[in-house]
């Protein structure tokens, strides 16, 4: 077998070769070529006539003619023609797809890398939860989406680093504290007067429950006692919450940091836990706090102020944002003093570019849409490039169960947590079901179809086939290494062909998903794989007498295997040897 030559390059290479020959004039131009949606329209086509007619001033038909009379031959190639407007459409000898088995089994897991980044260096952030509760199943959706678009960039050329942005300073981690506190309080006999709005789930009582184990009624006080400092407003039920955290930190002074501390390290440890079982890893687990601690929120505020970018209206700082396509100018210093959350979330993305990150992708909620332009802006008045982030927004995910939707919501209480949806699931269904869609898209979770054993469930369809070939590999019971030198000519049935079709666009698959940051195009190409293998198994035998043949046959399905193994392990899902 000749050396592999990769059939897209291969064919632009002709095509642009062909254009310069026929049309001088038409200068350097990328020829691009796709796979056709229908498969009589060939196995590529090439649209380069229709895009060059108007500039060239010539019938896009006769120039697509022109063209194909200059194509040099090629083995590849069985025969091209014509079509609708000027379509160039292509159809492959079989030897084209043949070449791919050695190639596929000789790359391994290498299968499907590229090089687009040429090593520069993104940092993604992603998750970035705030700690005060467990992480719902509308954080899972990001998890997945964040953990899968991370490997496919570290397999695309780019030095990924993860990151997850700790919010362990500002209100609501006081909110936390302060909700731990009176259900501490009430663990102490004291009378409840825990207010709606603080955080209401059960992890808030076992929390204070901890806490009074191991400290009985060390931090006892009167819980009416704090109405006086914080009396009750029907009206205003967040200023009622702001006078009992200040009432809070008056009381227990320097306890207070005791609460607060207990509750972001209970919480903290609770999401590294939840993650690490989901198969989700980061470099970084970066504070917010420290932002404040080393003064870099302090200087992001002095940079933009000697730039002319800040301004005091009312006692507090404001910075222009308006100038950069935000609707309104945003608070960053109060006039209290305090700095606002946008403060420090400037100061995080300057430190980010300090580090020397070349490309920054944060992964927000689609909810943070309006976010955008006053973060880019931030950055550009602060002359950096903001063209250097890129926003990938993340729809939450609604969770059904029996056809019911599932409430999600962390102050009350009542949501499930991602913690829930594993265990009901699996990682794997889990993992799949979110990607399965593109990550700004809304997307209903059916639980009765994840869990189901059928192949309407994507992922165990997937999966089935990757244990398929498993089974067969074990049957015959040879030695895998064997098939490197199987004679692959003898694979010409449809079923052959169409399988080899879907394991050559998989290359293809992984540069446009890494392009568009869209890794669910990776989980559509592994059901098309695993549509097109089950196809193949049922359409013919493997372990037969005729030796070369059954190799020839063995070689594609292990070299199915590689390519399902490889997609699977970006989305972070197992693969089964048997189901």
């Amino acid at each position: 077998m000749t050396a592999y030559t990769d059939i897209e390059s291969h064919l632009s290479a002709l095509l642009g070769y062909a254009l310069r020959e026929a049309v001088p004039e038409a200068g350097a131009v990328t020829v691009d070529i796709e796979r056709p949606r229908e498969a009589s329209h060939g196995d590529y086509a090439c649209s380069i006539a229709m895009k060059l007619s108007r500039s060239l001033r010539c019938n896009p038909r006769q120039l697509a003619q022109k063209i194909l009379a200059a194509l040099p031959p090629s083995p590849m190639i069985a025969r091209s023609e014509i079509a609708g407007a000027g379509f160039i459409n292509l159809h492959l000898h079989p030897l084209a797809w043949q070449q791919l088995v050695p190639h596929i089994l000789a790359l391994g897991e290498q299968y499907g890398h590229h090089d687009s980044g040429g090593g520069q260096s993104v940092l993604v952030e992603f998750v970035s939860a705030n700690p005060t509760g467990p992480l719902h199943v509308g954080h899972g959706r990001g998890a997945a989406y964040g953990a899968s678009l991370s490997n496919l960039l570290a397999i695309s050329g780019f030095r990924v680093f993860r990151e997850y942005y700790v919010n362990d300073a500002g209100r609501q981690m006081d909110i936390l504290a302060l909700s731990t506190w009176l259900r501490y309080l009430e663990h102490c006999g004291e009378p409840s007067v825990f207010p709606a709005n603080a955080y209401q789930g059960d992890y808030v009582r076992q929390m204070a429950q901890a806490i009074h184990l191991q400290h009985g009624d060390r931090y006892r006080h009167s819980s009416q006692a704090l109405l006086e400092h914080a009396p009750a407003y029907a009206d205003a039920p967040d200023g009622h919450l702001d006078h009992l955290i200040v009432a809070a930190k008056q009381t227990l002074g320097d306890n207070y940091s005791y609460f607060h501390r207990f509750a972001l390290n209970e919480q903290l440890a609770d999401c590294r836990q939840d993650l690490h079982e989901f198969g989700v890893s980061f470099d970084e687990w970066f504070s917010e706090q420290s932002l404040y601690d080393n003064g870099t929120v302090q200087r992001t505020l002095d940079v933009l102020e000697a730039n002319g970018q800040l301004y005091e209206q009312d006692g507090a700082r404001w910075f222009r944002s308006t100038r950069y396509g935000d609707e309104k100018d945003r608070v960053v210093q109060r006039e209290n003093g305090l700095f606002t959350y946008f403060a420090s979330d400037i100061a995080y993305h300057l430190n980010k570019l300090e580090r020397g990150f070349d490309w920054l992708i944060d992964i927000w909620g689609a909810d943070h849409h309006g976010y955008i332009p006053r973060v880019k802006g931030a950055m550009e008045a602060m002359g950096r490039n903001p063209d250097q982030l890129t926003i990938a927004l993340v729809q939450f995910a609604v969770l059904y169960r029996n056809g019911q939707k599932a409430a999600m919501s962390t102050r009350s209480g009542e949501f499930v947590t991602l913690r829930e949806l594993r265990q009901e699931v699996g990682n794997d269904a889990a993992r799949f079901f979110y990607v399965l869609r593109k990550s700004d898209q809304h997307l209903d979770f059916d639980l009765d179809l994840a869990k189901s054993r059928s192949n309407d469930n994507p992922v165990y369809y997937i999966q089935y086939a990757h244990a398929r070939i498993c089974r067969v590999l074990e049957q015959w019971g040879g030695d895998p290494t064997s098939l490197d030198e199987a004679d692959i000519s003898q694979l010409t049935s449809p079923s052959e062909l169409d399988l080899l079709r879907q394991l050559a666009g998989y290359p293809a698959t992984i540069r446009t998903a890494a392009r568009e940051l869209s890794p669910h195009l990776v989980a559509y190409a592994l059901k098309d794989i695993a549509a097109a293998l089950h196809a193949y198994y049922n359409a013919e035998q493997f372990l037969i007498e005729d030796t070369s043949l059954r190799d020839a046959r063995l070689a594609l399905i292990q070299a199915t295997r590689v390519v399902l193994r490889n997609g699977l392990t970006l989305l972070g899902i197992s693969c089964p040897e048997q189901m």
